[in-house]
């Protein structure tokens, strides 16, 4: 192994003449490659989640679908349809209904931000009106450019090898389907990737506008400020030559950032009067309560072990499998990564901690941990060095399977 790929193993700059640069990333018919390797698995788990949807629709019995003020969940029939609109569902209703007719200052519509549906809104121009459809193609297309993105930045960090295992398993993960559905997980997955990798090719202007976007994307994207504001800081520090002036340059992004959620309550306060809507919603529209992250941590592991094999303590179980299964990730991350990484990934994991639902402490967190991608670097290790790729392989999709199969019957999975 040469100097330069272990210095890139762990996000150091990359130093040997051959090796790729953070500096420059042009298209290539390395990047071809590695977007027709995307472009495959992509599709191979796409067909295959509509085929098992409308399995599960025809043979599993479907639990009660709930529609949000102004649109109806799907009706409960058969037919080819199901194909699609067996994907329809919670939070996936709430976006189409937002793209087809906007906020409403007397439902629990601010506390889904933005970009998602304001995206699925312009293509259901192109589509029809068919804002369903629109929804797939503005979460399918930013999925494929996240696993582009998610490939070249993993191949920066750790290896070639390790960036074709990173982008299947973030495909078969048991709540990827999440990725595939009309939800905002994977267009908040392409802009927090491309952010990220972006300033590590010291390009601050790009990286400040994704994050900004990121942060009208979902809640959470604020939080993308903090691991800017780290590389920025390790940049500087790397420097010969430490000028305030360029770490403030670099430090503009972050603040863009933070301006994207400015902007969302921006609209609420220009619109409504009611700027805090979005953020009061977070907090109390949906039964929560505030706790300390060891709390929350702590009831998880109670609940969770609590009613084993009886309904529905095996939801609590789920949860608090797939939430030790991060913890474990980012301690490694946190050991073995570039610190920018550590903290993206520590801090969409407390900050869930903070809201909790008092009977479900882990209620969303598998859903939500979704998009922390370094927890898949830490996947693609372990399988390397124990020589476990298959298992982890055979294991998530086994998950994957479970998981759609509860989310597709209407069950409250996550």
């Amino acid at each position: 192994m040469t100097a330069g790929a272990r210095a890139g193993r762990y996000g150091a700059p990359v130093t040997d003449r051959a090796a790729p640069t953070l500096a420059s990333w042009r298209p290539s018919p390395q990047l071809w490659r590695a977007a027709a390797y995307c472009l495959k698995v992509f599709l191979a788990v796409r067909v295959a989640l509509f085929v098992h949807g409308l399995l599960v629709v025809g043979l599993l019995p479907q639990g009660e679908r709930v529609g949000v003020p102004g649109r109806d969940a799907p009706a409960v029939e058969g037919g080819w349809q199901n194909l699609w609109t067996a994907w329809e569902r919670s939070d996936a209703i709430w976006y189409l209904r937002i793209a087809a007719d906007g906020y409403r200052p007397d439902d629990g519509s601010a506390a889904f931000f933005p970009l998602f549906p304001m995206l699925v809104r312009a293509v259901g121009w192109l589509t029809g009106g068919h804002l369903l459809l629109a929804g797939y193609l503005v979460a399918n297309l930013a999925l494929l450019g996240a696993l582009i993105v998610l490939h070249r930045l993993t191949a920066l960090e750790l290896s070639e090898s390790a960036a074709r295992r990173a982008v299947l398993y973030v495909c078969v993960l048991p709540t990827s389907f999440f990725l595939f559905a009309p939800y905002t997980e994977s267009l908040f997955l392409l802009l927090s990737l491309a952010a990220l990798l972006a300033a590590r090719r010291r390009r601050w202007a790009v990286a400040g506008l994704l994050g900004l976007l990121a942060a009208l994307t979902r809640s959470p994207g604020v939080l993308l400020a903090l691991p800017l504001a780290c590389e920025a800081v390790l940049q500087w520090r790397e420097e010969p030559n430490r000028r305030v002036s360029s770490l403030a340059t670099r430090l503009l992004a972050p603040v863009a950032t933070g301006v994207g959620l400015l902007l969302y309550l921006g609209f609420w306060l220009v619109r409504y009067d009611d700027p805090l809507r979005p953020v009061e919603l977070q907090r109390t529209g949906w039964g929560k309560e505030a706790s300390l992250p060891w709390q929350t941590l702590w009831d998880g592991l109670r609940v969770g072990t609590q009613f084993p094999g009886s309904y529905p303590g095996g939801y609590f179980a789920l949860d608090l499998l797939v939430v030790l299964g991060v913890l474990a990730a980012g301690v490694w991350v946190a050991l073995r990564m570039r610190l920018t990484y550590a903290v993206h990934l520590w801090a969409g994991v407390l900050l869930p901690l903070l809201l909790v639902f008092p009977g479900r402490p882990l209620l969303s967190l598998p859903r939500i941990y979704l998009v922390l991608f370094p927890v898949v670097w830490a996947l693609v290790r372990l399988a390397e060095r124990y020589r476990a790729h298959d298992l982890v392989l055979v294991a998530s999709a086994m998950g994957l399977g479970l998981g759609s199969a509860l989310f597709v019957a209407s069950q409250p999975l996550f």
